[in-house]
């Protein structure tokens, strides 16, 4: 069957209204939150929020922008507006999950989470206005955790570099791994659309994601367990992306996906819509 058009107007539209408060609520949190991590004695933190924040805000303003043109895509019922949509819906997942993090270890309300839990439902809704394989969508939300764990690393790596000054070795490890993170955070979103998007090129892009992470991971928690003496933070995300490195090599996998680009897998289209898609898949 076709994608459901009508679904992706009311997600669209839902996505616009998720991008709007964004905007809105970034301004309104951006410098009691700094104070609130002066107030409590860490500076350290304060200087993360006064540069990661903005980013984010950023990056949220302008998914709530693709959503509009998601919106006037499926209007027409134009294909490409799916791919739009989970883009954006992706890039809000990121912005809206940090900003609660900080605001819940001071006590201060989450108010991020008005981004966050409807991006989050706005992200499953679209896997029903164009069907796709259970595995795959699997595949793709596990990658979506990746892509958030690892962006949490970069950011947390940020306060290391502040509070390792004078400590040469550390601090330069910390310095070298800190960006390592986020190009693995860029590179796992670009895994998630090119696998929805069915293109040839996902594998070993999510196989270059989840060795960068890995990267960047392991030496961090490594040196914070050692550090603290307990289960480290850090570890979740290389680990998860070590995961998703030996699943994307199995035999098993590539058939699937090497089926999913050429349409066999879980194929709900005409076959006269299905093969224009795969073709296209290939570019």
């Amino acid at each position: 069957m076709k994608d459901n058009y009508r679904l992706g107007v009311l997600l669209s539209i839902v996505g616009v209204l998720v991008g709007l408060a964004a905007f809105v609520l970034f301004i309104q949190i951006y410098n009691p939150m700094i104070q609130i991590e002066l107030d409590a004695g860490r500076p350290d933190e304060a200087l993360v929020v006064r540069y990661v924040f903005p980013l984010l805000g950023y990056l949220a303003t302008s998914a709530g922008v693709l959503w509009a043109v998601a919106l006037y895509g499926f209007l027409l019922k134009e294909s490409w507006a799916w791919l739009l949509g989970v883009i954006a819906s992706t890039i809000h997942l990121l912005a809206g999950f940090f900003p609660m993090i900080p605001a819940m270890s001071r006590g201060a309300p989450p108010m991020m989470g008005v981004v966050f839990f409807p991006s989050l439902a706005l992200w499953i809704g679209l896997l029903f206005v164009r069907r796709a394989p259970w595995k795959i969508a699997a595949l793709a939300f596990a990658a979506g955790l990746a892509y958030v764990l690892s962006f949490m690393d970069g950011v947390a790596t940020i306060d290391k570099i502040q509070l390792s000054v004078g400590q040469s070795l550390l601090n330069g490890m910390y310095v070298m791994v800190q960006e390592v993170n986020w190009w693995a955070t860029i590179a796992w979103a670009v895994f998630i659309f090119a696998l929805l998007g069915r293109k040839t090129w996902a594998q070993p892009v999510g196989l270059f994601a989840g060795l960068m992470a890995a990267l960047g991971g392991y030496p961090l928690a490594v040196v914070n367990t050692l550090e603290v003496g307990r289960f480290s933070m850090f570890l979740p995300s290389p680990v998860l992306s070590t995961l998703l490195v030996v699943v994307l090599t199995l035999p098993g996998t590539r058939k699937l996906l090497g089926d999913w680009v050429a349409g066999k897998a879980g194929e709900t289209r005409p076959k006269s819509a299905a093969l224009p898609q795969a073709a296209g898949a290939t570019d």
